[in-house]
């Protein structure tokens, strides 16, 4: 299997921007597991806090490449890498003031 590129994968380029701050970023079979340390729930290993993103098609966009949460919620188009970031931090940050 070879492994693709980041520059060339929407995945790999947001992994790339997420890992560059202080977010951890592992790559799983369902998408890209995303936890932020600073939030006590993402702390431990296997904790509900998180989220795991995936990227696929949006019908409501022509079909355009989007960034997606496991709730199937969209996040931001794939070209758009910088909303993206923001977007899962807000999303991370309210995950951590539910608990």
């Amino acid at each position: 299997m070879h492994e693709r590129r980041a520059e060339t994968d929407p995945l790999g380029l947001l992994a790339m921007q997420l890992s560059a701050g202080d977010l951890l970023v592992k790559p799983t079979a369902r998408g890209l597991r995303v936890t932020e340390p600073q939030v006590d729930g993402c702390r431990a290993e296997g904790a509900a806090a998180g989220v795991v993103v995936t990227c696929r098609p949006r019908l409501e966009d022509g079909g355009a490449l989007w960034f997606y949460t496991s709730r199937q919620e969209p996040i931001a188009p794939a070209d758009n890498v910088t909303d993206a970031v923001v977007a899962i931090r807000g999303y991370l940050a309210r995950q951590g003031k539910a608990r």
